[in-house]
């Protein structure tokens, strides 16, 4: 059977990485395929480069839309990245009849309805496996292997450069600011680090795994994000005297009162499996109702572990190439018509526990005022650490820093108590606050 033919726009570190994988393992993927499967057709701004790249037998352009245009390529891949030209290409790839990979977790999450309702109509897939953690297969186990269950919840590291900022700052003492810098000096973090370590990043893929595991529109306008830029070395080593670890957490879970999507630094007991997972790893954890709790741990980016996954979605779209439409798997798991409008649920009204960090004068009686105002607010206290605040910083013992963990209580509720604590005359600085969760 004649090789299925793929076009492949942006040949960077992810396309290179997919270009040399396909060519290495050729013969395992044509067996597993039931075809070859070619590159045969790159787009990239810089020819001279891209065609040392790929070698002289695969045709090289400048331009995208030559290769869309091409009748004999089958399945387009795109990794320039972005919202703007990427949005176009990948709607045109569709319109002329072309099958899509994808590693754009930020198009995806925010244009995604469109994208996947214009596939639908005209009978393609668009497969992104790539888009979320990157080599760890988690799309297919959410979309596939674990069809059987009623998803209740996933929580996940899905964002390597924000990982290894934590695990450096716990592991050397040190604060933000300095271990960005090592970070952005040995190229896990890039010269400008926003999506990374303001959230949004992990927002993009976590607002994928929820419409997946639970069957609703891609929202990303409707998560809560929360970076690391406000996290210091005083927090991780009062989490870890605590019996937490501070992970940057993407989760979504199914309430009574709708889906959670939200991502925020977050205490983890240190026990869980997903607290150890340290340096750029990712890890995800998805509880079914009838497998219970599953984890899938892996390199969440790279050039490599990345281009697994867009082959492995090559692999998929072969297979399925000449099959009803109908008979493949739909794109976010359930069939367009059984997509739910269960609302995505505000972070007032989530229900969480809280990790406290107060620095106040260091008086008779200030304890006893927080955690009055807590008890007036109805939220109740499971833990209580008082530190001398020079032994993390250095400041002169007139001040303390109490910290509090919390059981659960509604967020609005917490909101309300820390206004009124943080305008005690003797709290000194902005209260720290950062969200628990057991993953029991």
């Amino acid at each position: 059977m004649k090789p299925i033919q793929v076009g492949l726009l942006g040949i960077g570190t992810v396309g290179s990485g997919t270009f040399n994988v396909l060519k290495r393992n050729q013969q395992e993927i044509q067996g597993r395929a039931g075809r070859g499967i070619e590159i045969t057709m790159v787009a990239d701004l810089d020819v001279a480069r891209a065609q040392s790249v790929v070698g002289p037998d695969v045709k090289v352009v400048n331009d995208a839309r030559a290769v869309i245009a091409n009748p004999d390529i089958d399945i387009v891949i795109e990794l320039i990245g972005g919202y703007g030209i990427a949005k176009a290409l990948v709607l045109e790839a569709i319109a002329a009849g072309k099958h899509v990979v994808t590693a754009n977790k930020a198009l995806l999450a925010v244009h995604g309805t469109e994208i996947f309702a214009a596939a639908s109509a005209k009978g393609v897939m668009v497969a992104f496996e790539a888009a979320v953690a990157g080599g760890i297969p988690i799309i297919k186990a959410l979309r596939e292997g674990l069809t059987a269950n009623r998803i209740q919840w996933i929580a996940g590291i899905i964002n390597g450069t924000t990982n290894f900022i934590l695990s450096e700052m716990r592991d050397k003492g040190l604060d933000f600011d300095v271990v960005l810098k090592e970070a952005q000096r040995l190229g896990y973090a890039e010269a400008d680090p926003t999506f990374d370590i303001e959230g949004v990043d992990a927002a993009h893929k976590v607002t994928l795994m929820s419409a997946i595991a639970f069957g609703i529109p891609v929202q990303f306008d409707k998560a809560y994000v929360e970076g690391i830029t406000k996290l210091g070395a005083a927090d991780i080593k009062y989490a870890e005297q605590l019996g937490y670890r501070i992970k940057l957490l993407g989760i979504t879970k199914r309430t009574a009162a709708g889906i959670e999507l939200r991502v925020h630094p977050t205490l983890v007991p240190a026990k869980r499996l997903i607290a150890n997972v340290e340096g750029a790893m990712n890890a995800v954890m998805a509880h079914g109702d009838a497998v219970g709790t599953t984890l899938y741990y892996g390199k969440g980016a790279g050039s490599e572990p990345t281009a697994s996954a867009v082959i492995a979605d090559l692999v998929d779209i072969t297979r399925l190439h000449t099959a009803d439409a109908a008979q493949r798997v739909p794109h976010l798991a359930f069939q367009p018509d059984a997509i739910s409008n269960t609302p995505v649920v505000a972070m007032s009204e989530v229900v969480t526990s809280y990790y406290l960090r107060l620095r106040v004068a260091d008086e008779a009686g200030v304890l006893a005022k927080v955690t009055g105002l807590l008890a007036e607010a109805g939220i109740s206290i499971d833990a209580v650490l008082q530190r001398e605040a020079d032994e993390i910083s250095g400041e002169a013992a007139t001040q303390t820093d109490v910290i509090i963990l919390t059981h659960d209580c509604v967020e609005a509720k917490m909101d309300a108590a820390l206004a009124q604590m943080q305008a005690l005359p003797t709290v000194l600085q902005p209260i720290t606050r950062i969200r628990k969760e057991e993953l029991a």
